[in-house]
């Protein structure tokens, strides 16, 4: 296969995965004269705090995922190459993929983290992760799918398994998505779907820690867990997951749940790739990085976001958390440093220096918890300010119009039109 990219006089970056990282890292170089390489498997970038409001029918999946193409057609000397990376070849500067072997003068890892299942083969089969937009049609296809069959079960075991839900991992993406169908439940179940008992329709959150958004201070730890249990939420601390084996999820103590749609956001590992040496791997797979993100033991290859972990950092000696922020700031930071590079500066390149800007988590409609620097709040004011964040993090106007629309028409009626099952025939639905 060809790889068809030209190779003028300027110096290639060549960044693997376009997320919130490489994207950032791609759009800051688009005038520094460096040529840059996007490669990602997909050909659109995702916006990961917004895709629960896709799998609970909130929102449309073009709402929060943009195509690379259409956000790079005014810069000069990029390309895009949808495939995958496979191997990295340090001795020959090239990177094996997909659809050939791609030259560069400096390489960036920049393609994230995947679920982690922590070894357990039956949970990776059945439980549904939630990383992807794919994840999120997958998901709201399923729950709607369970709920449509329960109208027709006449088996009450049955019927339970197809109205449980269980959510596994207690930070904020666990945290986010019990909220949403809490509201689910409360603001579009029991109109739609008025001959099954809402009593039946259960939502349960499972972290093996003390507490919920255990990130977070323990005051808005606590009122997090208050909120979701006055919205009907069951929550399981202090207990993991085992096993999940017919329609049965297994906790440690022995006791279970039945159920049929378990929602997997317990823990992420990085994006392995080949010819990474062994010794610049570290906990669950992040690539060993400097404070100016080199890949420990490599010159010319860099790392980033959720794939990294930055060692000799005082103030994180575990390394940096596996935020967006922590991503962008990497990536402005590398940015900048190959143009010093590129102007022969090699001796004023700047280390990474992390400014926690803030965590925030929503709790469903009206309700969030937000921590900025000292300041810790929550309630309608935190919600408003979770919306506004994250509407100004979205590309392009008419998405930002969309989003906009959507949730305001939801706060006032929770009519949207989304709630459809997509699936090919030869899909069977929920089982």
């Amino acid at each position: 296969m060809r790889v068809n990219i030209r190779r003028g006089e300027a110096k290639r970056v060549v960044i693997v995965g376009g997320g919130i990282g490489g994207l950032k890292l791609a759009r800051t170089l688009g005038r520094s004269g460096l040529q840059v390489v996007l490669i990602d498997k997909n050909n659109y970038n995702q916006f990961p705090p917004l895709i629960y409001q896709v799998a609970s029918a909130g929102l449309e999946p073009s709402n929060v995922a943009f195509p690379f193409r259409r956000i790079f057609q005014k810069q000069r000397d990029f390309f895009f190459r949808m495939g995958r990376a496979l191997r990295v070849n340090p001795a020959e500067n090239t990177l094996t993929t997909t659809f050939g072997d791609v030259h560069y003068d400096y390489l960036v890892l920049a393609a994230g983290a995947e679920t982690n299942y922590f070894g357990n083969k039956n949970v990776e089969q059945s439980a549904m992760p939630m990383k992807t937009v794919i994840n999120a049609m997958d998901l709201r296809n399923t729950l709607l799918s369970c709920f449509e069959k329960a109208e027709t079960e006449d088996d009450s075991r049955r019927r339970g398994e197809l109205m449980n839900i269980v959510v596994v991992g207690g930070g904020p993406s666990g945290v986010e998505i019990t909220g949403a169908l809490a509201d689910m439940k409360k603001l579009v179940f029991r109109r739609e779907y008025k001959h099954l008992d809402p009593n039946e329709f259960q939502i349960h959150i499972i972290d093996g820690k003390d507490r919920l958004l255990s990130s977070m201070d323990p005051r808005s730890s606590a009122e997090a867990e208050k909120d979701l249990r006055a919205m009907g939420v069951d929550i399981i601390l202090n207990k993991f997951v085992t096993d999940y084996r017919d329609h049965q999820i297994i906790l440690k103590d022995g006791t279970s749940i039945p159920t049929r749609t378990v929602i997997w956001v317990s823990g992420i590992k990085a994006v392995a790739i080949d010819g990474i040496p062994r010794e610049s791997i570290g906990h669950a797979g992040r690539v060993l990085v400097d404070r100016f993100n080199r890949v420990k033991g490599l010159s010319n290859v860099y790392a980033i976001g959720d794939q990294s972990l930055v060692e000799g950092d005082p103030d994180y000696p575990l390394g940096h958390p596996q935020l967006a922020q922590v991503a962008i700031q990497q990536a402005v930071n590398l940015a900048k440093n190959f143009m010093r590079l590129d102007d022969g500066e090699a001796d004023g390149l700047r280390p990474f220096r992390y400014r926690n800007l803030g965590t925030m988590a929503t709790i469903g409609r009206k309700k969030a918890a937000a921590e900025i620097g000292r300041l810790k709040f929550g309630g309608f004011m935190a919600w408003l300010l979770w919306l506004a964040v994250h509407l100004r993090s979205i590309l392009g106007v008419r998405n930002k119009a969309m989003i906009l629309i959507n949730w305001a028409w939801n706060y006032f009626n929770y009519k949207q039109s989304l709630r459809l099952i997509f699936r090919r025939d030869d899909e069977s639905g929920a089982e």
